[in-house]
């Protein structure tokens, strides 16, 4: 299964999540969507607007692959050694309001913590690709501790 969560960001990420939905279409494979304030509504995928922070780690435990903005779910996804695809929300579309997601996202690219995608259009390539991607586990609850506090205070805006 992949578990798809764009979190609870005032703003809807309806790029991520119509992409999604269309891939869903190719798969093989059950695609189950956490579309919070975005106002698509999937055809293809199942879906819900949200859940609890337990909801989220419970869908993180039983996906193949998670698919995120940079945000806290994937440190729930990496707590369960799930593969963790990332999908920046962009200031040119109108998902946030800088270009913090892009910039975080390059970082935990290059520690090889996530994978990431800046097109959408190579998602589906990539999914197909994660079988075969290992994770890297977060071992020090310290920088799991400083990065969800960071996290937050971001997504606070």
């Amino acid at each position: 299964m992949i578990f798809v969560t764009v979190g609870m960001h005032t703003k809807g990420f309806e790029r991520l999540l119509k992409k999604m939905d269309e891939v869903a279409s190719t798969l093989n494979e059950e695609v189950v969507m956490q579309i919070g304030h975005t106002s698509f509504r999937p055809q293809k995928a199942k879906w819900f607007d949200f859940t609890t922070e337990a909801g989220i780690k419970e869908w993180c435990q039983k996906a193949r692959v998670v698919v995120t903005q940079p945000a806290m779910s994937i440190l729930d996804a990496q707590e369960q050694n799930k593969p963790v695809i990332v999908v920046p929300r962009l200031k040119e579309y109108d998902e946030v309001v800088d270009d913090h997601q892009l910039d975080f996202a390059r970082h935990l690219e290059k520690e090889g913590k996530v994978i990431a995608i800046y097109d959408v259009d190579k998602l589906e390539e990539t999914l197909r690709k994660t079988y075969s991607q290992p994770v890297k586990l977060v071992k020090d609850r310290r920088l799991v501790n400083a990065l969800r506090t960071y996290i937050e205070l971001i997504e606070r805006g």
